[in-house]
């Protein structure tokens, strides 16, 4: 437990002490949950050794983000204070995560429009099962960007040492505790490290929403087209374009839902600081402890529940024949890959 003299030595108001502690039991849960979501997609897709399959390479890239964050978050919630570094790496990872989601997101999109080129064309020739070399260009922005990102985060909190900031308690919670009190008594590096953060988020939130609800609306035009067109459309393949329907609408509501708390209590913090120091700003920061953490999980179950949607369509709607056939043909794939 804590020593009685920490937990009490809070910058902020008094009240805010049970908020942190709540956060903190709060962040220790939800995280460790996102660590066994997050890690169970990355067994299921390394065990079935399609790493390398299109579809799934920028899932397995966004479950690493998220299970590294997960891991920093739970770091953060053991060690309380003194967490100079952790905080630019936790910003680092959630910024690659918001990459790699909407890497995501236009993977499912190429998927898309593929399979409406083939039935406009009529083409069904063998779709390549290896990834491009753009998508694994692709990835490597999603981790080398938000360093860029962030170098400038490094280079001033070490020039200025910012650690001083980040000695109190509960200063390693997620999201930047530290910065929700920052008042003009502060050295100004410290309030321009905090501001320049806390833009850093809500820009990339804004730019990953927007890019992702374009590709959402783009994809579902799409596959109306793809249903409608006079082209030939099996069973199979309509099952197939609805699956990518339900999880080009699933990720990007999923990013929505964990990651808009966040945003919003970034945003106030520039333009209103004063709401966050009160019930609103509580409100939210709880809020955002429980959405936050938790995207490695729900991502898990989004995953986990298309997969057991298409094995529970294979076993009704195939015959014992076509699915020993199709048994050979993914051992044979997996052989290869």
């Amino acid at each position: 437990m804590w020593d009685e003299e920490v937990i009490r030595n809070t910058s902020a108001a008094q009240d805010w002490t049970q908020v942190f502690v709540a956060v903190r039991w709060i962040q220790i849960v939800v995280s460790s949950v996102s660590v066994l979501g997050s890690s169970s997609i990355i067994v299921c897709v390394m065990s079935q050794r399609l790493r390398t399959a299109p579809e799934l390479f920028p899932l397995l890239w966004l479950s690493l983000s998220d299970l590294f964050l997960s891991l920093f978050w739970l770091l953060g919630a053991a060690i309380l204070n003194g967490c100079f570094w952790l905080r630019p790496i936790e910003q680092v990872l959630y910024l690659s995560s918001f990459c790699l989601t909407l890497n995501l997101v236009w993977s499912q999109f190429c998927c898309i429009r593929t399979q409406f080129t083939c039935s406009i064309t009529g083409y069904t020739g063998q779709i390549s099962n290896r990834v491009s070399c753009k998508g694994k260009m692709a990835a490597l922005l999603c981790g080398v960007v938000p360093v860029l990102l962030m170098t400038p985060v490094f280079v001033q909190s070490e020039r200025s040492r910012c650690q001083t900031n980040n000695t109190e308690p509960f200063r390693c919670l997620m999201m930047d505790t530290g910065a929700m009190f920052v008042t003009s008594q502060q050295p100004q590096p410290i309030r321009a490290t905090a501001v320049y953060s806390s833009s850093a988020l809500i820009c990339c939130f804004l730019l990953t929403l927007a890019g992702i609800t374009g590709l959402m609306v783009r994809s579902r035009t799409l596959l109306k087209r793809t249903v409608s067109c006079g082209g030939f459309v099996g069973h199979q393949q309509r099952a197939l374009l609805r699956d990518m329907d339900r999880r080009m609408v699933l990720y990007p509501l999923v990013f929505f839902c964990c990651w808009g708390p966040a945003a919003v209590l970034a945003l106030l913090r520039l333009i209103s600081p004063s709401i966050t120091q009160g019930w609103t700003g509580a409100a939210l920061y709880i809020t955002q402890s429980v959405t936050s953490g938790s995207q490695g999980w729900v991502n898990s179950l989004v995953y986990g529940s298309s997969r057991f949607r298409v094995h529970h369509r294979d076993v009704h709607t195939q015959t014992p024949l076509l699915r020993n056939q199709k048994r050979r043909g993914y051992d044979s794939l997996r052989s290869t890959a």
